[in-house]
């Protein structure tokens, strides 16, 4: 794919309505990714990247009503609620109202006010979002359930699982990974929902992939809402033990494995896969835990594999960032040329600025292109516009040219995995 690619506009429309129904989930930062629809288009599960924009026209099932429920125990339903209604089987279907009355019955002792839920007979993945109070505060609580893009093969749920972010720079007070007993990787985490804090907004969660390909993302906050809330409590309501709890919950891998199942993609034999092709979502998590301090994540976007795009604000609007990640390159060494930077490991480095290509005014895009001696190249290149095929919202790119470089060179992009 070229370098200049973005993402497709009804992914962006429909992240942008999951987002304002407080059901969009994504990696490190506290905006999780949502982009296309199961059939055809999976929603990938990551940790919360949101895109600010128009509805899509979403068929969101809604259920109401203000519940006291026990830790572990049986809720008293609504009189007359679908929650009130049959224990589904395994592999049948499961409603809206069935994920909610899950979410409740593995819910601590308090209320619990649902905003927005979908079952497992719709064209996005299942999901429970609301409002739960233990008697300290009103806090958001959102659990979204998909399969994994293997569909339970060839899952290694270490690679898959939402990685922590290395150093300083993420702004997380905590953030563990580790392997349970069956195999299954869980990330938990204590972040912001901006990382410069500049609202105090907290939001914690816990991330689950397990070897059949289930992937539990379940994520509170401090307040009634993730943005534009007052902050109503101190602390989300529930504590790293309790999120690693409700995340490995059994009942959520039923709900999972009540999905359809969806075929894998031929491949078109003009696009062979490349050994050592990284996948969109794997380039994503990575490029995430590259991005400077003080840069917010809006949406994101993916293909297949060597290719992902963020859309970030610095606080100074919106700037696109996407990435190229290819294998089996070393044909191209010979067009870098006299203004390409040799490294001491015989990496070749170009760092470019010019004009963008798809005719938005007065956009400008800044390059980092590598190349290594295996023939990995990885190409970065940051935009002074969210959407380069319109006109420029600042003036220069949120990332800078060294910014770009220091993303294109990093040893993460030297193996599939989440580390170096």
């Amino acid at each position: 794919m070229p370098a200049d690619q973005h993402g497709d506009p009804f992914e962006d429309r429909l992240s942008a309505a999951l987002h304002e129904a407080g059901g969009t989930f994504d990696a490190p930062r506290t905006e999780l990714a949502a982009a296309g629809a199961r059939r055809g288009r999976r929603l990938q599960l990551q940790r919360r990247t949101a895109i600010a924009g128009s509805a899509a026209g979403l068929a969101l099932v809604g259920v109401g009503g203000a519940l006291l429920v026990p830790w572990g125990g049986t809720p008293a339903p609504k009189p007359g609620s679908v929650a009130a209604s049959r224990t589904p089987e395994r592999s049948s279907a499961y409603s809206a109202d069935d994920v909610v009355r899950t979410l409740q019955r593995l819910l601590p002792r308090g209320t619990f006010t649902t905003t927005e839920a979908r079952g497992t007979d719709e064209d996005l993945p299942p999901l429970a979002v609301g409002v739960f109070d233990d008697g300290k505060g009103e806090g958001a609580v959102s659990v979204g359930l998909d399969r994994t893009s293997g569909n339970g093969r060839d899952v290694n749920p270490s690679e898959e699982v939402m990685p922590c972010p290395e150093g300083t720079q993420s702004g997380f007070d905590s953030c563990t990974t580790e392997t349970l007993s069956d195999g299954s990787a869980i990330t938990v985490y204590q972040g912001y929902e901006y990382p410069d804090r500049r609202v105090d907004t907290k939001a914690w969660g816990a991330d689950l992939v397990t070897p059949a390909g289930h992937h539990v993302s379940v994520i509170e906050w401090n307040s009634p809402a993730e943005k534009d809330k007052p902050i109503t409590r101190t602390d989300p309501p529930l504590n790293t033990r309790q999120l690693k709890a409700l995340a490995s919950a059994a009942q959520w891998r039923e709900i999972i494995d009540a999905l359809p199942e969806q075929k894998p993609p031929a491949l078109s034999p003009a696009a062979p896969t490349r050994p050592g092709e990284m996948s969109g979502t794997t380039i994503l998590r990575k490029l995430k835990l590259l991005l400077p301090e003080g840069v917010s994540v809006v949406s994101s976007g993916s293909q297949e594999t060597e290719y992902g795009y963020f859309v970030v604000d610095d606080g100074k609007g919106r700037s696109l960032v996407q990435i190229n990640v290819q294998p089996g390159m070393s044909d191209v060494a010979g067009s870098y040329g006299s203004d390409a930077e040799t490294l001491a490991d015989g990496t070749q480095v170009v760092v470019r600025q010019g004009p963008g290509e798809k005719g938005g005014a007065g956009v400008v895009m800044w390059t980092a292109d590598t190349l290594r001696k295996n023939g990995l190249r990885v190409v970065v290149t940051a935009f002074n516009t969210g959407d380069q095929n319109r006109a420029a919202t600042r003036e220069t790119p949120a990332l800078t040219l060294s910014q770009l470089r220091r993303i294109a060179l990093s040893p993460q992009w030297l193996s599939a995995s989440t580390t170096p």
